[in-house]
């Protein structure tokens, strides 16, 4: 990856708490233009492909569909928030 601006930029201690996290997630959403141009590493590449060949073999446990577990986190944190 290339070198990149020096961190935090100038200014950027003079701002307030939410400034500064306004100021993150409009970079963030910069950043999400193009999500492919976000690498990914071998070694992601390498978990998936050994987690998906385990999953294929039977040896992984059930898998669930995305629905359930978005349902199931939801709930939990809904639980959590009291």
């Amino acid at each position: 990856m290339a070198a990149g601006p020096k961190l935090p930029p100038s200014g950027f201690d003079e701002l307030s708490a939410d400034e500064k996290v306004d100021y993150i997630n409009a970079l963030w959403d910069q950043v999400l233009v193009r999500p492919e141009s976000i690498p990914v590493p071998d070694w992601h590449r390498e978990i998936i492909a050994e987690r998906l060949a385990e999953y294929r073999a039977g040896k992984a446990g059930r898998g669930r569909p995305w629905a359930e577990v978005r349902r199931d986190l939801q709930d939990e944190l809904r639980k959590a928030r009291g």
